[in-house]
């Protein structure tokens, strides 16, 4: 079945074709380790992660390679303030090269809980300095850069596609952008290459003009030409990279290689939160162990992801991801009657007809909604087969929720006033007083108890106590 994703440069799907099938080469914008990443962060990274999943569900070889920022990234993406792994020092008291190891490891204990598979390669910009340097010497050696007072700059002059990937005018986007001018600069939009550090500057490293340190968006570049061969079959991250990283990487590899190096841009939208921007102004920045302190499964969020398309905007409320938690538990609890089920029962047709919906779900531009809507489809609808439960472990390679370390707890014993109220609200139920029913789940739920109703009765399990 042929696969399509959509291309921000072009702004349409296109059918995808490796360079060299059945190899893929995907280099996904990592992260800048001068603090945790917040949830916003991490859905570019389970978007990645599912494109890394529907490529290997189709039989390609993925060679993912992802950047670790621990140097040269600004607080402006437009080369203004400081370095944001100095600010991150500064404020931890530690120096920046402890500062990037903690949050590094950090950022891979929550890719691991959001069960996102590491990349092949994780490589550091600190370890490819001399890349970096060799790279900029390229530029200004065939004209593309030229040397000021406090560093190495890109003469976007000499590149007249700049701006294309975003469509944006160029006057607009600096307006809109704020950019400090800088007098020397031939362009306010050129941007730096190589940074010149004053004495007392902390990272900094020898090159031929003299001490300093990269740009950002050069490290992408030289790690990426390096690991990648030269080509790169996708490129991801947010939509955020898109206006100056991706449009200042386009050109600097145009500048060192004389061709688009690129073949498919592919950027997931913002995560929202209460339906406006994340900002630490608003004290609605939240990471992964504030979901967890509230007693959230980080797959609850992974589930609620996986339910807006990755071009979309999604909403992060904490009604919604309660929503989710108790749909992933219960999809949990329906598969675990799949995969208790005797083989050979059923009607052998369904499943492939239902495997050929779902891949082309996911072929169609990773159209995950809809190959999860077809995931409960078989939930609800078919007969717990050894064949159904067999489709459904291929879908969970691309959805990532582990379904099959999915295991039944071991059973507790009822305790007498819990089974009292469950026996008075099934009573309740028979009756068809919902009222009553609702009113004993919730006053369970405020005690610590979840009831979960299956076709083979009522179940519960403890959860954290409201409130508390």
């Amino acid at each position: 079945m042929e696969l399509y994703f959509f291309n921000t440069k072009t702004r349409k799907k296109e059918l995808f074709q490796p360079q060299q099938p059945p190899r893929v080469g995907l280099y996904v914008c990592g992260p800048t380790v001068y603090d945790y990443a917040h949830i916003g962060n991490l859905r570019a990274y389970v978007f990645s992660d599912i494109l890394r999943r529907v490529l290997e569900y189709n039989n390609f070889q993925v060679h993912q390679v992802m950047n670790i920022t621990d140097v040269g990234h600004l607080v402006s993406d437009a080369d203004e303030g400081e370095d944001k792994m100095l600010v991150g020092a500064r404020r931890q008291k530690k120096s920046p090269f402890e500062i990037a190891d903690y949050f590094t490891e950090a950022f891979f204990n929550h890719t691991q809980r959001l069960n996102i598979k590491d990349p092949t390669i994780a490589c550091r910009a600190t370890d490819h300095i001399q890349e970096m340097i060799d790279f900029v010497q390229v530029l200004l050696d065939r004209g593309y850069a030229y040397e000021i007072s406090d560093g190495i700059y890109f003469d976007i002059s000499r590149f007249p596609h700049y701006g294309k990937l975003s469509r944006l005018n160029l006057e607009e986007q600096l307006e809109g952008a704020r950019v400090e001018v800088n007098p020397e600069k031939k362009h306010p939009a050129d941007f730096a290459l190589w940074r010149k550090a004053p004495a007392n500057h902390i990272m900094q490293w020898p090159s031929p003009w003299g001490m300093g340190y990269p740009g950002w968006h050069i490290e992408c570049s030289a790690m990426g030409l390096k690991y990648l061969e030269g080509f790169f079959d996708i490129h991801t991250g947010g939509v955020d990279h898109i206006p100056i990283h991706h449009e200042n990487e386009i050109a600097q590899n145009w500048g060192f290689t004389g061709k688009e190096v690129v073949r498919f841009w592919m950027h997931s939208e913002f995560l929202q939160v209460e339906g406006g921007k994340m900002a630490k102004s608003l004290g609605n920045i939240y990471t992964l162990e504030d979901l967890e302190e509230k007693g959230f499964d980080p797959l609850a969020f992974r589930y609620l992801l996986l339910n807006a398309h990755y071009r979309k905007k999604v909403n992060f409320t904490w009604e919604a991801l309660e929503g989710a938690q108790r749909a992933l538990e219960r999809l949990r609890e329906n598969f675990l009657r799949f995969k208790e089920a005797s083989p050979g029962r059923g009607n052998q047709k369904g499943p492939e007809q239902f495997r050929t919906e779902i891949e082309r779900a996911f072929n169609d531009d990773l159209n995950v909604p809809r190959a999860l809507a077809l995931t409960w489809d078989i939930l609800r609808g078919e007969d717990p087969t050894l064949e159904y439960y067999k489709l459904l472990l291929e879908v969970d390679r691309v959805l990532g929720l582990g379904l099959e370390q999915v295991e039944r707890p071991p059973v507790e014993e009822i305790p007498g006033e819990i089974k009292k109220l469950i026996e008075q609200r099934e009573e309740a139920r028979k009756k068809r007083n919902w009222e009553e029913a609702d009113a004993i789940r919730d006053h369970l739920e405020e005690q610590g108890i979840r009831l979960i109703d299956t076709p083979q009765g009522v179940r519960w399990e403890r959860i954290k106590k409201k409130g508390s």
